[in-house]
């Protein structure tokens, strides 16, 4: 069993920045990947960013040269810097952890508003 911890959201304005958080704890072998998705009301869960294990972070068009995934391995917590919000990307943010043999695991959520 893996847990995931989100922290982080909340209100700001079109154009500001905010910074995400999530600690995992648990039985990390194996470990793939970790990342973010999202969810905006009426919408389906979207995949936003990921960062692979020992490798490459990979981001949705959608928040590319915005947002900036990262990973402190020593602390098992990823962060997603998020810069130059729009309200539309308004949403419950979902940390996500995957492994090798197939099992995944999401967080609680946490919500983020853009709006002035």
């Amino acid at each position: 069993q893996v847990q995931l911890v989100e922290s982080g959201g909340g209100l700001v304005q079109p154009g500001g920045s905010l910074r995400l958080s999530c600690a995992a704890s648990g039985n990390m072998a194996y470990s793939k990947s970790m990342g973010w998705y999202r969810q905006a009301p009426g919408n389906q869960r979207e995949w936003v960013a990921s960062v692979i294990t020992g490798g490459d972070a990979h981001y949705s068009d959608l928040v590319r040269g915005r947002f900036t995934i990262s990973r402190d391995n020593a602390k098992n917590v990823i962060y997603l810097q998020m810069s130059r919000l729009k309200p539309e990307d308004t949403a419950v943010y979902y940390c996500h952890y995957n492994n090798q043999v197939g099992y995944e695991y999401w967080g609680q959520g946490t919500q983020v508003t853009v709006s002035s």
